[in-house]
């Protein structure tokens, strides 16, 4: 597959750049005759949209979802779908004065390294922009699940040194970072504010949860299912790690702290998050994502330019002092479009 393709079964290809005319993904190998809700795939956009939480970026985008192809009637004809994002409130001049030099934390000098020549207005491809595209497509696949029974959520866990201590899903949607704790939610946003304020950004992390899933989804060696999921979530721009289940706290615990206990019922425990052998047992699937603070920010740092001469540069432009409120959507959607793709591995498109 190509460097720009995720997924086998259920494929997507993104392209576009952040300032280029559009943003788009072509989605391959989704079932024929399904119905496409459009209002609910336009609010999984409208989560993500740069202008639509006021914790983030001001650029202010519609993305608006336009579907060239594979939908007839309002329905999947089985065909590849294409989805057009296209961009209106890109300013350009503002990196006017950084086309020269490597700003800090950015892929601008890899990307040089490796092509010899880049797209420096809004770091190009390698900007968080092309989320836009996935969440368009994983907004399909969170339709294709939830036929299914299975349903994908995920929110902001930590913001900095605050972390959630409640796990109240009910209430994620009701604050601005998608928080499952409001005492916590509160603390997060004033977190950022601070960030925001000195000119500077803060990191956090992303759980997300898998309920419904069948048992049998995955395939080992190397297509396990937590294998599949940490490369869709490592993909994720500003993403630093990802952990299953207890995660890096098992390191501590004794084998019969850890194990997952059975009995005629079942799973009693879920320390695997759901996953055993690149398997899914049927249990929650559970897994967090680290996503660093974010790179551009306005104070001064030190780099130099593509000749190999020191400087310093502020970083202008408009960006997200936390990428977590907006992320935790495209978290949901990377989930939504692994776990359909291995679905439909398992059980086939109609099942």
């Amino acid at each position: 597959m190509g460097h720009n393709t995720f997924g086998t079964e259920f494929s997507i290809t993104t392209f576009g750049e952040s300032h280029g005319a559009a943003i788009g993904v072509v989605i391959d190998g989704v079932e024929a005759g399904f119905p496409i809700d459009l209002e609910a795939l336009q609010a999984d956009m409208d989560r993500r949209r740069p202008g639509g939480n006021k914790l983030g970026t001001p650029r202010d985008e519609a993305d608006t979802v336009q579907i060239l192809s594979g939908v007839f009637q309002g329905k999947t004809t089985g065909t590849p779908i294409c989805m057009l994002v296209w961009n209106t409130n890109q300013i350009s001049s503002a990196y006017d004065e950084l086309k020269g030099l490597y700003r800090p934390g950015h892929a601008d000098y890899t990307y040089q390294m490796k092509y010899g020549i880049r797209d420096w207005r809004g770091g190009g491809r390698a900007s968080a922009r092309e989320t836009a595209a996935r969440v368009a497509a994983g907004a399909l696949a969170r339709q294709l699940l939830a036929k299914r029974g299975i349903t994908v959520k995920a929110g902001t866990v930590q913001v900095g040194a605050v972390k959630a201590s409640e796990r109240d899903w009910s209430i994620a949607r009701t604050n601005l970072l998608s928080c499952p704790d409001s005492m916590a939610a509160g603390k997060m946003q004033e977190a950022i504010e601070q960030a925001r304020g000195m000119g500077d950004s803060v990191g956090g992390v992303v759980e997300c949860v898998v309920q419904g899933c069948p048992a049998g989804l995955g395939d080992p060696q190397f297509d396990k299912l937590e294998a599949k999921l940490g490369q869709a979530m490592l993909s994720i721009n500003a993403t630093r790690g990802v952990e299953f289940g207890d995660g890096f706290a098992a390191a501590g615990l004794y084998g019969s702290q850890d194990n997952d206990a059975m009995d005629a019922g079942g799973f009693l425990s879920n320390h695997a998050g759901g996953i055993l052998g690149g398997i899914s047992t049927g249990c929650d699937i559970v897994f967090r994502v680290a996503f660093k603070p974010t790179p551009s920010i306005s104070r001064q740092q030190r780099t130099v330019t593509q000749d190999g001469k020191e400087t310093t540069l502020v970083v202008k432009g408009r960006h997200d002092p936390c990428v977590c409120p907006r992320a935790v959507v495209v978290v949901e959607a990377m989930a939504a479009i692994t776990v359909l793709d291995a679905y439909y591995a398992q059980f086939g498109r109609h099942a």
